[in-house]
């Protein structure tokens, strides 16, 4: 079948970069092309936060950090705007006074929006919209490998008894059978825990770890390396929690914790994945009334703009 060359982002060389519509890094909506290889969808959400709030405006936050994205990708040496159609497929809307409810939403909207192919970079929220994400891959992949670049681990049982929170999503996950466990890493967590236990459950899920400092002492290459083999030609899914970062590389989220990556020691990881079966992908946690001079929304849409950099060099345009 061939397709009609994909409509790449608005020329910055004729249109100012402050200026036109709001789309992750200035390209067409979702209703202006004929089909979508790729597509960045806000997902504005933290009903499931345990600390502070604000990360419904991180879809927001994002795109207009990425009007200063540029067309070519020099690290993997891809156009992804040429080499795919991507598109900003707006927001999903979905209840903030029932997660329940909302969690299913999300599914059915992610389902309905990958039914022919397209892949998604989805934008949140908080972190509990991970595992509507994840059900909706799983449903179209089979149960898939795992990511999760995090301070945190995130799969503790319940808070205040309730078992969908950001603080949740992973266990879920694992629970329902949606994640391959032979291939689960943890990067980038550190920080204080509520007991010895949290690791032993998180083992028992599946979950390997690479911490913060791991890569601080393994470097950027071996950690890639490890991950890589752990991961194999599985379908991947890679989900980017933006405190994975240090406080000084995104201090717009909500529970920071010192000792994180860098945002070069996560980008570089990330370009590590070329040539994996990477399948979709999310970037949350992002409040923007924290951040400052929008270090972390710039971090975030760079994050973003690597996945669908990712995600397009696997697009074939027959």
């Amino acid at each position: 079948m061939t397709h009609t060359a994909p409509i790449g982002p608005v020329d910055s060389s004729k249109v100012p970069r402050f200026a036109g519509f709001a789309t992750f890094a200035r390209l067409p909506r979702i209703d202006q092309v004929d089909r979508a290889d790729v597509a960045v969808v806000g997902v504005p959400f933290d009903a499931g936060v345990s600390y502070r709030p604000g990360a419904r405006f991180g879809p927001a936050a994002v795109r207009e950090a990425s009007r200063l994205l540029r067309p070519y990708h020099p690290g993997l040496d891809v156009s992804p705007f040429a080499a795919a159609q991507v598109v900003d497929a707006g927001d999903i809307a979905i209840n903030p006074f029932n997660i329940g409810e909302a969690i299913e939403t999300l599914q059915q909207e992610a389902e309905a929006l990958t039914a022919d192919g397209t892949k998604l970079v989805t934008v949140g929220g908080d972190h509990t919209i991970a595992l509507p994400l994840l059900r909706a891959a799983a449903k179209k992949h089979g149960p898939v490998a795992l990511l999760l670049f995090d301070a945190h681990l995130d799969t503790w049982d319940t808070y205040f008894g309730e078992p969908y929170t950001h603080g949740t999503p992973f266990r879920r996950a694992s629970e329902e059978g949606v994640l391959d466990t032979s291939a689960l890493s943890h990067v980038g967590t550190r920080g204080p825990l509520y007991g010895k236990r949290d690791l032993e459950e998180d083992r028992r899920l599946g979950f390997g770890i690479v911490t913060s400092g791991d890569v601080l002492r393994r470097g950027v290459d071996e950690t890639v390396d490890a991950l890589r083999q752990r991961i194999g030609d599985r379908p991947l899914y890679v989900s980017v929690d933006i405190d994975v970062l240090d406080p000084a590389h995104a201090p717009g989220t909500g529970t920071p914790e010192a000792g994180g990556l860098t945002s070069r020691e996560l980008l570089e990881i990330l370009r590590g994945l070329r040539d994996c079966n990477l399948i979709g992908a999310d970037v949350v946690e992002l409040a923007p009334a924290y951040d400052h001079a929008e270090i972390t929304a710039i971090a975030a849409s760079h994050v973003a703009y690597d996945l669908v950099s990712l995600l397009s060099l696997g697009v074939k345009n027959d």
